[in-house]
């Protein structure tokens, strides 16, 4: 059980980061954007890309979340991190593939 917990507290780190992350600290904290010159930054829907950010981890830790109690009850503690890190790995690619079709120049 102590697993669960370190990867459910992993999950509330992650929304924890998520849940802070404005435009205001995004230059420091969003790989990217903060090699971005200035005027590339102000040309990037920072608002719309953030709403689009924040959405999906939210998503992704809840659903992430939910699988990592469920398999607790059909699987051993290394079975339940190899869920957890399968499915919080899985959907990156999909991010990465919308975010660049929706938010790239």
């Amino acid at each position: 059980m102590e697993i669960v917990i370190v990867l459910i507290l992993t999950n509330l780190f992650i929304l924890l980061v998520m849940r802070s992350l404005n435009e205001n600290n995004a230059k420091y904290l969003l790989a990217g954007y903060n090699t971005m010159s200035k005027e590339e930054r102000e040309s990037f829907k920072i608002k719309e890309y953030l709403i689009y950010l924040k959405n999906f981890w939210n998503k992704l830790l809840l659903y992430n979340s939910l699988l990592t109690i469920s398999s607790y009850f059909f699987f051993d503690e290394l079975g339940v991190v190899i869920v957890y890190s399968i499915s919080l790995m899985l959907p990156l690619p999909i991010f990465i593939y919308q975010s660049n079709k929706n938010f790239k120049k």
